[in-house]
């Protein structure tokens, strides 16, 4: 069964904050059609609902965000 697209754009930002290359501002605002400074109160937003995201630079795609756990998960054993 294939996956059906999320509806808002609130889980089509999680979904790519979710890829495992994560997603830039950039790539965010084309998806979401919403201003730099929105997207990055919706990253905000994210950290204070309990998600956490990781922050890292790559190349060409300059800074990238990843969710690394969502609310509710428990850390991974061993993680620090």
């Amino acid at each position: 069964m294939a996956t059906s697209k999320p509806k808002t754009k609130s889980a089509n930002v999680i979904a790519l904050l979710n890829r495992t290359k994560g997603a830039s501002i950039d790539e965010v605002c084309k998806a979401t059609t919403w201003k730099p400074h929105s997207v990055r109160a919706f990253l905000t937003g994210l950290r204070k609902k309990g998600f956490v995201l990781a922050r890292e630079q790559r190349g060409d795609y300059g800074t990238v965000y990843r969710i690394t756990r969502s609310p509710g998960k428990k850390a991974e054993a061993g993680a620090a």
